[in-house]
């Protein structure tokens, strides 16, 4: 019996519809990825770096003199005024206590001191009386040579004994100066500090402030004995604050005098403006908390926000810088998170119209934390996967899960 066409038609109709079934059903669903798109715009790279605040000049104030400094007449954070406002009072120190053999020994220098200034005394009386005699033995002599009686040879010999006679004389004055000298000396070292004849020490050294600012700390606050050369108290201008942060030696070439850095999580409702003025000459060595060591280096940073955009900012504040290594207006770039290695290369998945993803190597310039600068393999307005898992492949179709979550 043939067949009827009609049933030949329906007969590959549901052929057809099993299959279209069957391709549905095999199918694999497409990946759900986040999807972001290439852009140009204005892109920075920069250090970030911990930092502290410090004043930029601080005068430190130290004792002049040994003795004791009384209890400081000014407190931290207190105004000075230069030259005006004294800071701190230094007493001389009192003589020291004796001994019983230094009291003998000292007793012994006096009584010596003594005889020697009474046999200086004695040249000083001989010196004066062999001066009187040759004074009067010149005159004698002066005048019968003016009576042509002596001869000017006897003349020019008592004239030379008269000029003798006055620098002996004058040697032992200098000799009783210097017996008297050593007499007080001797005498001075047996005063004891209760000793009327102490007298007053020129109580007190009175310190007054180098500049006018505030008192930023103070190293001597009650009475104590104080050597020369002491630090009593430092003052510095609050205003006057500067930046120094720690960075990286390596990283620390790559910056240059006038370099701009954003000021954050220093207290305030907005970041601060800074710029680089110097970065130190020398680095050190220092371990990480990892155990490794790095050479690190000081910068130093200047504000350029106003005082009173800082208000409240002081000497020794945290601060968190983030340094401008480079930037530029107008940059292709794409997000990190959408990059990843295939070789020695960059690579990333991009997104066509037709929802496959399709593998593309890319060059890599700069970079930041969030996105870097394409120099090749993509064009603004390209769609890349990002954070791309081991479901997506070249050729794998894929969803943006954005989408998905709209739908649903």
């Amino acid at each position: 019996m043939a067949t009827r066409p009609r049933t030949l038609i329906l007969g590959g109709l549901g052929l057809a519809a099993v299959a279209a079934l069957a391709v549905v059903a095999f199918r694999p669903d497409p990946v759900p990825v986040d999807l972001a798109t290439v852009t140009r715009g204005p892109m920075q790279v920069t250090i970030g770096a911990e930092g502290r605040t410090r004043i930029r000049e601080v005068y430190e104030v130290a004792a002049p003199i040994t003795g004791t400094a009384q209890r400081s007449p000014v407190r931290v954070g207190d105004d000075v005024t230069a030259g005006e406002t004294v800071v701190a009072v230094v007493e001389p120190a009192s003589p020291a206590l004796l001994d019983t053999r230094s009291r003998v020994q000292a007793e012994a220098a006096v009584r010596e001191a003594r005889a020697a200034l009474h046999a200086a005394e004695s040249r000083a009386r001989v010196a004066e009386e062999e001066l009187a005699h040759a004074r009067s033995q010149f005159e004698r002599v002066q005048t019968l040579v003016e009576r042509g009686v002596a001869s000017l040879t006897r003349l020019e010999d008592v004239t030379q004994q008269l000029e003798i006679r006055k620098a002996a004389l004058e040697a032992a004055r200098a000799e009783l100066d210097r017996a008297r000298g050593a007499l007080d000396r001797a005498r001075a070292a047996l005063i004891e500090p209760d000793d009327p004849a102490a007298g007053d020490q020129g109580c007190c050294v009175r310190l007054t402030a180098p500049i006018d600012g505030q008192v930023l700390s103070i190293d001597v606050l009650s009475e104590r004995p104080v050597t020369a050369g002491t630090r009593l108290l430092s003052v510095g201008q609050p205003q006057d604050l500067e930046i120094v942060a720690e960075l990286l030696s390596s990283d620390a070439i790559g910056l240059a005098p006038g370099a701009r850095a954003i000021v954050e999580r220093w207290g305030g409702p907005e970041p601060l403006e800074a710029e680089l003025r110097r970065v130190e000459p020398s680095a050190r060595t220092e371990v990480s908390a990892l155990g490794i060591e790095e050479q690190r280096v000081d910068v130093v940073f200047d504000f350029v926000s106003p005082p009173a955009a800082r208000a409240g900012l002081g000497d020794g504040y945290a601060v968190y810088l983030r340094i401008v290594e480079w930037q530029a207006d107008n940059v292709l770039q794409v997000p990190l998170s959408a990059l990843f290695r295939r070789g020695d290369d960059w690579a990333v998945f991009a997104v066509g119209g037709d929802g496959v993803a399709r593998l593309r190597t890319v060059g890599i310039g700069r970079r930041n934390d969030r996105a870097a600068q394409v120099t090749a393999g993509l064009e603004a307005g390209a769609r890349v996967v990002t954070h791309p898992s081991d479901r997506v492949g070249d050729g794998v179709a894929i969803i943006d899960r954005a989408t998905l979550e709209t739908a649903g």
